[in-house]
């Protein structure tokens, strides 16, 4: 008897719950429905983000690849409109990519105002690789080092001299020539020191460092020379040996 009634209660509770879900389902259903929509578009739409995104990757890699190439073949012109369009496409890596060339070639041929102009703009912007924002900012400083006061050269160097900076090295020798022209010795001698401590430091800065800290060093050995005592010999009369004072 226990057994029949637990299993009528069982089917009550089975019936009870058939007719919430209907009545749940009569409700809400339509919501549902609508939810598994936007989830099954919201998959499809991301896939199909993630495919457009290869494939334009891969076209503007290619197109990279075929402007490098007319350029090593002499067509200037050429490259040149396809780095353009590449720049424009906004194709990730590659328009960075594009958009460095641009400047570096731009700079071979003598524009330095556009040169300084297309590395400012990488080097500004947030979405570019952190490691070519710091070769762009490091090449627009170089720019602007034989017209730029010391103030100037700082901001622009001062992040990419500090400790977890790849180009650290690139720009204390930068930050030390403008302190050098600017005629502050202890600046550019700190910076110097920095670079010849640096274990890692690329050898051609090392190098250079080295012979301008050689200068530093030979300058302040000129002024800490003592100056040539007077001459204090006077000259004599005829037949009188000559007198000190």
């Amino acid at each position: 008897m226990v057994d029949k009634n637990d299993a009528l209660a069982r089917e009550i509770d089975e019936e009870l719950r058939r007719e919430q879900i209907e009545k749940l389902w009569q409700k809400y259903g339509v919501y549902a429905i609508i939810f598994a929509v936007f989830i099954v578009a919201g998959v499809g739409g991301s896939k199909w983000l993630e495919a457009s995104r290869k494939a334009a990757s891969e076209a503007a890699g290619a197109s990279y690849n075929t402007a490098i190439s007319s350029l090593e073949a002499g067509k200037a012109d050429e490259a040149t409109k396809a780095l353009q369009g590449i720049t424009a496409s906004g194709a990730g890596g590659y328009a960075q990519l594009a958009q460095l060339r641009l400047a570096g070639e731009a700079l071979k041929a003598g524009k330095s105002a556009e040169a300084l102009k297309l590395f400012d703009d990488l080097g500004k912007s947030s979405s570019t690789d952190k490691l070519l924002r710091g070769f762009a900012q490091l090449q627009a400083a170089s720019i602007r080092t034989s017209d730029a006061d010391f103030t100037e050269m700082q901001n622009r160097l001062n992040d990419l001299t500090a400790a977890e900076s790849p180009w650290r090295a690139n720009a204390r020798e930068l930050l030390g020539v403008a302190a050098l022209k600017a005629g502050k010795t202890d600046e550019a001698r700190k910076a110097f020191e920095q670079i010849l401590a640096e274990r890692n430091a690329p050898q051609s800065v090392v190098q250079r460092a080295q012979t301008l800290m050689g200068r530093i060093v030979a300058a302040d050995l000129a002024a800490a020379k003592p100056a040539a005592p007077a001459n204090t010999t006077t000259k004599p009369s005829a037949g009188e040996p000559a007198k000190q004072k």
